[in-house]
């Protein structure tokens, strides 16, 4: 049975049950608590919920003032916001300043749709990444969603956390997610290609591992769920294994988990490697999947993007 249920809604969850036992818990919201699927949390802990109205930059700073007094802020907004309008107070009040702050980066990458570029976010990887002492993370699934979100309730690091609007198809199975703080997760291990793939980008990347060993390509998947700091020692061992690495992600080909992976891969252990990624233009209007389908970040167009880069390597 599909999932219906969207990763925004796991970190609901997950607030909701802490905060029974951990008053410091507070969550903040940017007139975005519907959209953040936080309106369980404000009517639960109203006392712990802080509205801060479409002011992003008085959002963060507001979560960052808290945590410095002691609080568990986590701050949502939509991705496209967060990551742009508020970056000075990102980048000061919460990273420079090493407060304990979560910001939650809502609909991210293309999920808007048709409200286009003015609301995607396609640099908010590049850009909360140059930001010393800021992590950054994008779960792959509800499940994992929900165990990064525990992990960053128990420490007391600045973070930044992308998910998408919809529901995404499982990658995990409940109760039965490896997770460690940092660590990629390897999906399967392969001679071929190397695909290390983050956010929505990991159930296609994973399909599109199946659809290559029906070619008898053989893959390994990385789940770069930890794209800052990214888990290099996992690439490096994955890139001997193969011939060639290609990245995916939601997100322009600048400066995001690819430019990482190149980094990492050619200081190393050189290899051939490709960035898929959306295109440095605004991108179609449509559904997820639609632009996904249009660009080659499904399934078939990373299986084809993977089989095209290792025919160049064996050229």
């Amino acid at each position: 049975m599909p999932n219906t249920i969207a990763n925004r809604k796991a970190i609901c969850d997950i607030l909701l049950e802490r905060a029974k036992t951990d008053k410091d818990i507070v969550v903040l919201c940017s007139d975005s608590r519907g959209s953040a699927s936080l309106t369980p949390f404000f009517d639960a802990f109203p006392e712990q919920s802080v509205e801060a109205g479409i002011a992003e930059q008085d959002l963060v700073g507001m979560a960052a003032g808290l945590a410095s007094c002691g609080k568990k802020a986590f701050a949502a907004s939509p991705a496209s916001f967060v990551s742009t309008r508020s970056y000075e107070q990102a980048k000061v009040d919460c990273a420079y300043s090493d407060t304990n702050v979560t910001l939650i980066g809502i609909s991210g990458g293309v999920s808007y749709g048709a409200l286009g570029m003015s609301h995607h976010s396609a640099q908010d990887i590049a850009a909360m990444s140059a930001i010393p002492n800021m992590r950054v993370y994008l779960p792959s699934d509800r499940f994992q969603t929900a165990a990064l979100v525990n992990a960053l309730l128990d420490d007391e690091k600045p973070a930044y956390v992308r998910v998408g609007r919809n529901a995404v198809p499982d990658v995990y199975a409940e109760g039965e997610v490896p997770f460690t703080m940092d660590k990629a997760n390897v999906l399967c291990e392969g001679t071929d290609v190397t695909i290390v793939a983050t956010g929505e980008m990991v159930r296609p990347a994973l399909d599109a591992a199946r659809l290559l060993g029906e070619k008898g390509v053989s893959a390994t998947v990385l789940d770069m769920y930890c794209v800052k700091p990214l888990d290099a020692e996992a690439v490096v061992k994955a890139a001997k294994a193969t011939k060639v690495v290609l990245s995916v992600e939601e997100h322009s080909p600048y400066g995001g988990l690819g430019s990482q992976v190149a980094q990492v891969v050619s200081e190393n252990c050189p290899r051939l490697v490709r960035t898929l990624a959306l295109p440095d233009a605004p991108v179609i209007t449509g559904t997820s999947s639609e632009v996904f389908a249009h660009y080659g970040l499904d399934a078939a167009g990373i299986a084809a993007s993977a089989t095209e880069l290792l025919a160049r390597a064996e050229a």
